[in-house]
């Protein structure tokens, strides 16, 4: 079997990931649960690893690196690919990306997220762990504007994950390591290089945090991804990676800017033949900004609560709400639930206990 074919039937399978291994077994990832893939030989497994390396990765990964990367197979199909060494061994993880960019009605996503894409300037952003569909929600937000308006988009990415075919907007895909060194000095390049839309694939330190709030002050519309659970984590985070000096100002700059958070993860259907993403949303309202200028982060989510007029919605909402459809079970929605108490008592007023 050759790589792009073992690639090919992992995506027939609806695998997600698939982690090579040098003295371990071959596993994919379906519907978020680890399952064996054949069997394949150490000489194979290091082999197949070496393949898809360039010279200069090779080289890099003899000295002590890991390599982050993406690749593409004859037909098409992108694959976002990490190499590593663990016990002196080689390893790769490999994220098979969607073929296609889906549209944010495929992706069952609320208006709210289409009527953030309109927005002309300000910061969304869009978060969740690993593995969550962060990538492909922004990549559906982004493609959503490239066909509506015509504009200048910069998305800056490691590595870059969908191809955009241009439509209305002019698209310049930026790739950490190969196009730029670095997500903070592509930030600075980007301010001179007449965007309306920038995509910050992550925010990652203080410097990189900095310029993206300064786009978007500057009239910039900024999209950045981090990984945490929820709106007010969101904003915790950012003010906290920032000089204890410089947070009132950041708080400030953050209360005047923010757009909106997607919170996101994705929870397994009832069926356990899919996964499907339960959202939590915070729109950059009055009300919203009151509490981040004030520092009153912990009335966050009793704001995005009593907000449903304005597209708002916590995790319990929509993990209620999947339930309530029978689209998840009772067991998944507690599991995935940062707030278990209050949705079991959401789930026992919903069943007329």
């Amino acid at each position: 079997m050759t790589f792009q074919e073992f690639i090919m039937e992992a995506r027939s399978l609806g695998a997600s990931d698939i982690h090579l291994t040098v003295g371990a077994p071959t596993v994919v990832r379906i519907n978020g649960e680890l399952r064996k893939f054949g069997e394949l030989s150490d000489t194979v497994v290091n082999r197949t690893i070496l393949s898809i390396l360039s010279a200069d990765q090779e080289k890099l990964l003899t000295e002590g690196h890991d390599i982050d990367f993406s690749f593409e197979i004859a037909n098409g199909a992108r694959q976002r690919v990490n190499v590593f060494r663990q016990s002196g061994r080689l390893a790769a993880s490999i994220r098979l990306l969607n073929d296609t960019i889906p549209t944010l009605d495929d992706l069952k996503m609320p208006a709210v997220l289409t009527e953030l894409a309109q927005k002309k300037r300000g910061l969304i952003l869009v978060t969740g762990p690993t593995g969550s569909g962060k990538s492909t929600t922004l990549a559906a937000i982004i493609d959503n504007i490239n066909k509506n308006r015509a504009c200048h988009i910069i998305t800056i990415e490691d590595p870059i994950e969908y191809r955009y075919i241009q439509e209305k907007a002019t698209i310049h895909q930026r790739e950490i390591g190969r196009d730029v060194d670095t997500f903070s000095n592509a930030l600075r390049s980007a301010l001179r290089e007449d965007p309306d839309v920038i995509l910050v694939g992550e925010m990652r330190d203080y410097e990189t945090i900095a310029l993206a709030m300064t786009a978007a002050e500057t009239g910039h519309l900024v999209f950045a991804t981090l990984h945490t659970s929820s709106a007010a984590q969101t904003i915790d985070r950012i003010i906290d990676a920032c000089p204890p000096e410089s947070q009132n100002q950041i708080r400030a700059q953050l209360s005047n800017m923010i757009q909106g958070v997607i919170a996101q993860t994705l929870v397994p259907t009832s069926d356990g033949r899919n996964r499907i993403a339960a959202l939590e949303i915070m729109v950059g309202t009055d009300a919203i900004r009151n509490l981040i200028r004030t520092n009153k982060i912990a009335q966050m989510e009793s704001t995005i609560q009593s907000s449903a007029k304005q597209g708002m919605c916590t995790l319990n909402d929509t993990l209620s709400k999947l339930y309530k459809k029978e689209l998840i079970s009772y067991e998944t929605a507690l599991e995935f639930s940062t707030d278990r108490t209050e949705l079991e008592k959401i789930l026992r007023s919903m069943a007329g206990f």
